[in-house]
């Protein structure tokens, strides 16, 4: 248990990072940035994974539990969107109102676990 704040700070700061990159690439879509907003969002995106799935462990709470299947979904959808943010880069305003979205759904399941 004396673990599960290294995860919880892990989780919340590569969320950060992911959320920020991929507004970046909303915001700046130019194909010199690519590269290495792919790969910062990239590793916050699996740095968030591995640490939300090590809390999991910890907590005893298993993966099929509704609220992190959801969870889960909002996280794939939110680390495929800055890639999305290059090649669809006329449809940035709808791709960032879906990202919002995915983060509100995703924080609602974490405080308030509806399933």
């Amino acid at each position: 248990m004396e673990r599960l704040p290294y995860y919880h700070i892990l989780h919340l700061l590569s969320l950060i990072v992911l959320t920020a990159h991929t507004f970046m690439a909303f915001a700046n879509p130019a194909p010199e940035n690519r590269p290495r907003t792919l790969l910062v969002a990239g590793i916050a995106a699996v740095l968030m994974f591995v640490s939300g799935y090590g809390m999991l462990h910890l907590l005893n709470i298993p993966f099929s539990t509704g609220w992190v299947l959801v969870k889960f979904v909002c996280w794939l959808g939110l680390s495929g969107l800055s890639g999305m943010a290059y090649r669809k880069a006329h449809l940035r305003g709808m791709l960032s109102l879906i990202a919002l979205g995915l983060i509100v759904v995703a924080l609602f399941m974490v405080y308030l676990r509806p399933f």
